[in-house]
């Protein structure tokens, strides 16, 4: 799981400089040192409330003057009206910051989303990445970093509570240390609560995924209610965390704010007992009170956000981890399209997220024009290597090249040019087949989507449709049959004529027509110089092709000409009893 790749994932693994998060919010910086210096001068002009209250009581009241009191109101409205302008700047320039973060981060984040299934073979908790992005953004746009730019004020407040009066500035100091051990024992124990809640949510929504991908057999086999009672378990045990985590922070929430009411009354008490014995003036009652509170409200606030930092924080630490896991991809020089060969060296894999072996040194060169069937008994690794030969997995020893070079010479978008892949699972994507035939490309233009539609054969299926190539496929192309998108996404990997097309069971929802027009297909790359290779169970499908490849136990077992290793397979059928290959009359006559 990509959880424990990440809990694995040395801090160094990402070198020595600064990570991608610190490089995006570094480039934020500009608009952080100003929300920095507004909330500075937020904070001065907070001091207008308790310099006000002090004038009047000592000023205004005492000389009975209405022109003073009139003219230090209109002061005050100003200053206050200066004040809210400055916090509305600052609330939109941090709203602009995650916004920001999340424009710079979000595509990486993505690309990990696609690459995660492919490392570890694991999709449950794929979506965590989306999710911490997320919280970071929510966090950096929300009353959180507003109590981190203004705690730095508290000694400021609290020393000029000193300079009302000593014992006044020593209770408001008592309430700020009594508040920040309130903050540190809410970090603790809100720390694990949090974690514990993250790793309980990847397991409810991996159940969820799960039941969800597999509704009809859990219908039919009567299995719903107790895969729900599992998630039931699941999203019990999660929410019990999430009570935990929420019922601290409130908790403690609540108790800091109940001080802090406690606390300025206790200043007022304080306040009232030196004007008493004549210590200090009636005006420094209300402003020492006002400026206490001030001084600790943003404590206050920081505890009250303290569950939003922690997520934010888990998820910086995650996100840091993970694109680090997922390095950018280097810039690198542009190839030639490739239309000479497929050279395979000793190429071995092992399965995503283990260290099994399902693909051990395999190898053979093709060349253009060529059709290779990859045949063999289940599980013997025909998938896997195909996922090999189109560059979704990385071989961990040997080299696959195109014209000589290796596959990780191009991007993967401009290796992609040159691919066509249809898996044994397909899916197609939300959006009109029209758009899944032109792999989405903004730009496609409307002859080549009908050339791929022709080489598969399947542009007559697709104009007798309501809406022709504008019908919608649905989500994972539910709107339509098992085979109509099958052959829909052979034309998308036949999408602009890629040099190497990569087959994984094209026929398993087929009918006699889908075979048929299959069978034209291939035959269609190999005249045009493509590289076609066709992993199959049935013989038809390899009846258009020259070159077969056997597979057993991971491991290449004999390659060469069709009618040659055909007749080895039936020879050495004991030994490869499992494969169950019998020539058909259209492989033999081949």
């Amino acid at each position: 799981m990509i959880s424990g790749m990440l809990a694995n994932l040395s801090p160094r693994t990402y070198g020595s400089g600064r990570s991608e998060l610190a490089e995006a919010l570094a480039a934020c910086r500009n608009a952080l040192i100003g929300v920095a210096v507004f909330s500075g001068m937020s904070n001065i002009l907070m001091l207008t409330g308790a310099f006000f209250m002090l004038e009047v009581y000592d000023r205004v009241l005492p000389s009975r003057s209405v022109p003073t009191l009139v003219g230090l109101t209109i002061i005050a409205i100003t200053l206050f009206v200066a004040m809210g302008v400055l916090d509305l700047i600052r609330a939109r320039v941090l709203v602009r910051i995650g916004a920001s973060l999340d424009e710079a981060l979000s595509g990486r984040v993505y690309e990990t989303l696609i690459q995660i299934p492919l490392r570890t073979g694991n999709r449950s908790d794929g979506l965590m990445p989306l999710r911490d992005l997320d919280n970071l953004r929510s966090f950096l746009s929300g009353m959180g970093p507003i109590a981190f730019f203004d705690l730095p004020w508290l000694p400021i407040y609290i020393v000029i509570c000193f300079l009302f009066h000593p014992l006044i500035g020593l209770t408001a100091l008592l309430g700020a240390i009594v508040l920040a051990v309130l903050t540190v024992i809410t970090e603790l124990r809100t720390r694990r609560p949090v974690q514990r809640a993250a790793h309980l949510a990847l397991a409810r929504n991996g159940i969820a995924e799960l039941s969800q991908r597999n509704a009809e057999a859990l219908a039919a086999m009567g299995m719903v209610g107790r895969v729900a009672a599992r998630w039931g378990e699941a999203n019990r045990r999660y929410m019990a965390t999430q009570r935990e985590a929420s019922d601290t922070a409130g908790g403690l929430g609540s108790v800091s704010k109940v001080f802090r009411m406690i606390l300025q009354s206790g200043v007022l008490a304080v306040g009232a007992w030196l004007v008493i014995n004549q210590q200090a003036t009636a005006g420094i009652i209300i402003a020492g009170s006002i400026l206490s509170a001030r001084a600790l409200a943003p404590v206050d606030l920081a505890i009250a956000n303290w569950k939003s930092f922690a997520n934010a924080r888990q998820g910086w630490r995650r996100l840091n981890k993970l694109l680090a896991l997922f390095p950018k991809a280097a810039a690198v020089m542009p190839l030639e399209t490739p239309t000479k060969s497929l050279a395979v060296e000793a190429v071995s894999a092992v399965a995503s997220g283990t260290q099994r072996p399902v693909v051990q040194d395999v190898h053979f060169t093709l060349h253009a024009g060529n059709g290779l069937g990859i045949i063999g008994p289940s599980g013997s690794g025909k998938s896997c290597l195909a996922r090999l030969l189109v560059g979704v997995w990385p071989p961990v020893r040997g080299t696959i090249r195109l014209d000589g070079a290796a596959l990780d010479q191009w991007t993967p978008d401009a290796r992609g040019r040159h691919i066509g892949y249809l898996p044994q699972d397909v899916e197609l994507l939300s959006g009109n087949i029209a758009q899944n035939i032109a792999r989405f490309e903004g730009d496609a233009r409307p002859e080549n989507v009908l050339a791929a539609a022709r080489a598969a054969g399947v542009h007559d299926l697709i104009v007798k449709m309501p809406d022709g190539y504008e019908t919608e496929v649905g989500e994972q192309g539910t709107a339509l049959s098992a085979g109509q998108a099958q052959r829909i996404a052979l034309a998308r990997a036949l999408y602009r004529d890629p040099f190497l097309v990569v087959l994984d069971e094209p026929n398993s929802n087929l009918d006699a027509e889908g075979d048929e027009a299959l069978a034209k297909a291939i035959a269609g790359i190999r005249e045009r110089g493509g590289i076609v290779i066709v992993i199959a169970h049935r013989p038809s499908a390899i009846a258009g092709l020259d070159l077969v490849l056997v597979m057993n136990g991971g491991r290449q077992q004999i390659f060469g000409p069709k009618d040659d290793v055909l007749n080895k397979v039936l020879q050495r059928a004991p030994m490869l009893r499992p494969l169950k290959i019998v020539p058909d009359a259209g492989a033999a006559s081949q």
